[in-house]
């Protein structure tokens, strides 16, 4: 998690400086394959290819200078997409009324994994509404979430 931390701090104000929004970052630390993948985003018009290609540009650049991840590593920047991963409470909170996948360190009722209406952001916990009854989820226990888009709506909206 310390790696991760500190690439936050390193790429988060290169790329907001370019424009962007600095949606969050995954890091994998696999010793065979290293993997940095960062999601940015812009409103409204959205990501493109050369809005991924100018980032990884700078974002390299800025790695290679400061050199946080030991040994090689591949780096990915991607648009959030239809199934936006959620970071932070504020991302959360952004998508008040939207449904998630939340994946838990630890089970919460027998559920290492919550799918459900995010219905709050409480402090430092997250509500999901799931058939009926609200689970709330510390942002401690989340080891990944993201939105689960209802792909029928999607489609129905072409």
């Amino acid at each position: 998690m310390a790696v991760q931390n500190e690439l936050d701090a390193l790429l988060r104000p290169a790329i907001e400086a370019l424009g962007y929004e600095f949606v969050g970052l995954e890091y994998v630390p696999n010793p065979k394959n290293r993997l940095v993948r960062i999601y940015i985003d812009r409103t409204p018009e959205g990501v493109t290819v050369d809005d991924c290609v100018e980032v990884s540009h700078e974002v390299s650049a800025v790695l290679e200078l400061e050199d946080p991840v030991a040994g090689t590593y591949s780096l990915e920047v991607s648009s959030p997409g239809v199934d936006r991963p959620l970071f932070s409470l504020d991302q959360f909170r952004r998508f008040v009324g939207e449904r998630a996948v939340v994946h838990l360190y630890t089970p919460l009722e027998n559920r290492r994994k919550l799918d459900g209406v995010i219905v709050a952001v409480e402090e430092d916990r997250v509500a999901l509404e799931i058939d009926g009854q609200i689970y709330r989820v510390g942002e401690q226990h989340i080891r990944r979430a993201h939105l689960k888009p209802d792909l029928q709506a999607l489609i129905a909206g072409q």
